[in-house]
């Protein structure tokens, strides 16, 4: 066992992934000798790949995700073990906050912001789905109760905050449309400027003030280089998969289709 870890460890060592593979080694190692499971909380795309590594590095071990209505971007993993027989729960619940809109615009930041200042780790947080007058926020099913007694406002506008339906949430549906392009190279910053519609200076710039994720890690160079597959995402430009390499045409350019989430 402790072979197996020092192997998943090193192998994230470096990374922005490291701590959180350390504590998800830990979870999972648990529910190998537990014979039972193990429940982490909300991760993010990046998070959820580094727990599918692990526990695929664990025999005994299946793993499920949920977020509480389909199509969450934001879940809880559940280590398992295969013999396992019960049904656990995810312990998800929903809170609905709610504001005048007529005066006030508030979005997914301004209630995120919120959140951290009431001292709420991220982690027992998932999805936050705002809209003109209102906002679900998706939480571990402990934390509800805290917020429906503390969330008292949000940016400078009061709410009120009442347990919701976790199955009044509509699945989500993604609108996505295929750009087909030629690039100079497979640099992050050519695919992101074909993909998002802007300049390679401004991918550039983007990448220096590390607001490019290239499979939910920050880019650190416009230089690195993406291969089939790949996902590149940008809070307020949605998310960017490089869905074939189609090799190069007859002016030595990189042909490629994207597909751009919206």
């Amino acid at each position: 066992m402790g072979e197996q870890r020092e192997k998943l460890l090193r192998y994230y060592r470096g990374t922005e992934g490291a701590e959180e593979a350390e504590h998800l080694v830990d979870l999972a190692e648990q529910a190998e000798k537990s014979q039972k499971f193990r429940l982490t909380d909300f991760l993010d795309p990046f998070g959820q790949e580094i727990a599918e590594t692990i526990a695929a590095n664990y025999p005994s071990l299946v793993i499920d995700f949920d977020g509480g209505y389909q199509g969450a971007e934001r879940c809880r993993a559940m280590f398992r073990d295969r013999d396992f027989g019960g049904s656990p729960a995810y312990d998800i619940a929903v809170v609905r906050a709610t504001w005048n809109g007529t005066f006030v615009r508030l979005g997914h930041r301004d209630v995120l912001g919120s959140l951290m200042g009431l001292g709420i780790e991220r982690g027992k947080i998932g999805d936050i789905l705002a809209t003109g007058d209102s906002a679900r926020i998706l939480c571990d099913k402990k934390m509800a109760e805290y917020l429906i007694a503390n969330l008292k406002e949000i940016g400078s506008a009061a709410v009120e905050v009442a347990e919701d339906d976790l199955a009044a949430i509509a699945p989500k549906e993604e609108r996505a449309k295929e750009i087909r392009a030629t690039v100079a190279s497979l640099r992050v910053d050519s695919i992101a400027a074909a993909g998002f519609g802007f300049s390679r200076s401004r991918a550039a710039a983007d990448i220096k003030a590390e607001k490019l994720k290239l499979n939910w890690q920050s880019v650190k160079s416009a230089s690195q280089t993406v291969k089939q597959g790949d996902v590149l995402s940008m809070r307020g430009r949605g998310r960017l998969e490089v869905e074939e390499i189609r090799g190069l045409t007859k002016k030595g350019r990189t042909s490629v289709v994207l597909k751009r989430y919206l």
